[in-house]
């Protein structure tokens, strides 16, 4: 137990040096995430603004405020608390337990020789995949809904609404990531921060207010207008469940027939049934889902 405290408290101190250093010295280090995501959020935001998909629809629409809170908590402020740390002794507990096993931590399937190109190609095609499948249980099993609810909760799309999640989400991802992507799979893990970037700049601009498909390229990237129906309120008969369950790529949905865009939705309400009742700030939508439901 003492070791796992300790590798608690040293991955909590490291990352908060991590985190203080990256606020303080922007242009120290090859690539500081801190500034990245404040720099793309005001680039897709001045696009809302300049070209915006939903004329009507303010700069600072309904809860711009609170899905931007919701950016920096998931990012960085859920990291410093918790998540890092206790990533650590979970990964370290796994790997203990898996010792008897003949498990010495690694990788079954080593791919980091490879070409960097190629790496990166399979890294995201793969890690994209796990995501996929990971947000289809998330509409499909009924406490997982309730904590991706959450996002859902979103009445006015916006760059910022990507990031209105329960941290819940961060653990059931990141877990089936790790398995998926650590314990399988090596990669050099540069590749693991461009991935991530992409990732987060593809999701600003499908929650944002415009009116991009991308054309041609609709097929294989997730966009706005493909996006906008994964948040609609009234779901269609053939998908209960939900549909366009896309994270980067749309092409799970192609693959899967989930895909789901009848026709342009820019106006179509957003949201879930009794929606109007739901948790109205941060802290109530943090205890949401392990609240009992009114039937």
């Amino acid at each position: 137990m003492n070791e796992y405290l300790e590798l608690f408290a040293k991955t909590y101190k490291n990352y908060a040096n991590y985190l203080w250093k990256t606020i303080k010295s922007p242009f120290e280090g090859d690539f500081n995430f801190f500034y990245f995501v404040i720099i793309i959020s005001l680039l897709i935001w001045g696009l809302e603004v300049i070209i915006p998909w939903r004329k009507y629809q303010k700069a600072f629409r309904k809860d711009f405020w609170l899905d931007g809170f919701y950016m920096f908590f998931n990012f960085f402020i859920f990291n410093l608390l918790l998540y890092i740390a206790l990533s650590s002794v979970t990964v370290e507990f796994l790997n203990n337990l898996l010792a008897p096993l003949g498990y010495e931590g690694g990788h079954l399937i080593d791919l980091s020789k490879l070409h960097w190109g190629l790496q990166l190609f399979l890294f995201f095609i793969i890690a994209d995949f796990v995501q996929w499948s990971v947000h289809v249980m998330l509409h499909r099993v009924p406490f997982l809904w309730k904590i991706h609810k959450v996002h859902h909760s979103v009445k006015e799309m916006g760059f910022a609404a990507h990031m209105r999640y329960h941290f819940g989400e961060t653990l059931v991802y990141n877990s089936f990531k790790y398995i998926s992507l650590s314990m399988l799979f090596g990669f050099q893990l540069e590749l693991a921060f461009i991935v991530y970037a992409l990732a987060i700049t593809i999701g600003h601009l499908n929650h944002a207010n415009l009116g991009w498909d991308y054309g041609p390229f609709k097929y294989i990237f997730n966009n706005p207008k493909m996006h906008i129906w994964h948040h609609a309120r009234e779901l269609p008969k053939e998908h209960p469940y939900g549909m366009n369950y896309g994270i980067s790529l749309s092409i799970w949905d192609y693959i899967f027939k989930t895909k789901y865009i009848p026709y342009d939705g820019r106006d179509i309400e957003l949201g879930f049934h009794d929606d109007e009742n739901y948790a109205p700030g941060f802290f109530q939508q943090m205890v949401a889902p392990f609240k009992k439901e009114k039937d």
